[in-house]
């Protein structure tokens, strides 16, 4: 018996088998302690510049993960999965697990997380999920963790559902996105400089995601990669840290809201919904949606 079946049979046992645990949400489980591990050593290293980490920010995106993961586990299963079962039913193709396969799906997966991030920083309802893992003016391992519990009903994951569709199973595509943001996760710190050329010319790395978390005018909506950067090499969207132009975390309009954890969640649609509600035909109201976080109208 497999590790994944053992924890789905406890599932079972303890009348909890409806959390329907998926090989996606297992590699999160079983790699959020290395997280909290990682993360105390970096903290004993940057602890004392408030200006790098906070103890109590720090456990609150510990706290705001938590919170995603738990929706994630609870609703995958009913918004998600039946989408791409529905796809995987149709798909166009048979394609068989092997190496050769993997290494396409590993690309793949990240060429659609390239087009969901970027989407995410361009299409205001998707960023309403998105900004909290940007609101931090800090940039730690903890930061990493610094998710919103909204994401599942957002519907970024449909970004991935063409890869079922193909012929993808969805089991792999779910592996495949997990690793990606396990990969991630070390991109978040201070600690790690410039690589050999070579290396950041190819992977997303620490500096390039530094700047991708910037607030500078010219740093802004750049660096959308997971885990390769040639993706925003080709569809020019990638820069480079500059010496005068030192990275100022966080996001260009910091919410002004109390620390309780659904502001976090929330602030963005609430302010989405207060732009929505302004007089004006439905129409122009409704761009909203789908127009960039920044768009006001009027704008064109």
């Amino acid at each position: 018996m497999s590790l994944f079946d053992m924890l789905q049979q406890v599932l079972a046992d303890s009348g909890l088998g409806w959390l329907a645990l998926d090989e996606r949400q297992l590699v999160f489980m079983l790699t959020t302690p290395v997280f909290i591990g990682v993360f105390a050593w970096e903290y004993l290293k940057i602890r004392h510049d408030p200006a790098l980490v906070e103890g109590r920010e720090a456990l609150r995106n510990f706290a705001l993960g938590a919170g995603y993961q738990t929706t994630e586990l609870l609703f995958a299963g009913l918004i998600a999965f039946p989408v791409y079962a529905f796809a995987y039913h149709h798909r166009l193709l048979d394609i068989p697990l092997n190496l050769f396969t993997a290494a396409l799906l590993w690309l793949l997966t990240d060429f659609c997380f390239y087009w969901m991030h970027r989407s995410s920083h361009r299409v205001r309802w998707l960023w309403a999920a998105h900004v909290t893992h940007h609101s931090s003016e800090r940039m730690n391992f903890s930061t990493a963790m610094r998710q919103n519990a909204t994401n599942i009903f957002n519907g970024g994951w449909l970004f991935y559902v063409p890869l079922a569709l193909i012929g993808f199973n969805p089991v792999w595509i779910g592996v495949c996105y997990a690793l990606s943001l396990v990969y991630q996760f070390f991109i978040h710190t201070t600690l790690v400089g410039r690589l050999h050329p070579a290396i950041e010319f190819v992977f997303n790395t620490p500096n390039h995601h530094r700047v991708h978390h910037a607030r500078n005018p010219d740093y802004v909506d750049t660096n959308y990669g997971g885990v390769f950067i040639v993706f925003d090499r080709l569809f020019g969207t990638f820069t480079c840290e500059r010496a005068d132009q030192p990275i100022e975390y966080g996001i260009t309009r910091p919410p002004q809201h109390n620390n309780r954890l659904w502001m976090h969640w929330l602030h963005e649609y609430l302010d989405l919904a207060r732009d929505i509600r302004k007089p004006g035909p439905l129409r122009q109201r409704l761009q909203h949606l789908w127009r960039p976080p920044e768009w006001q109208r009027g704008d064109d």
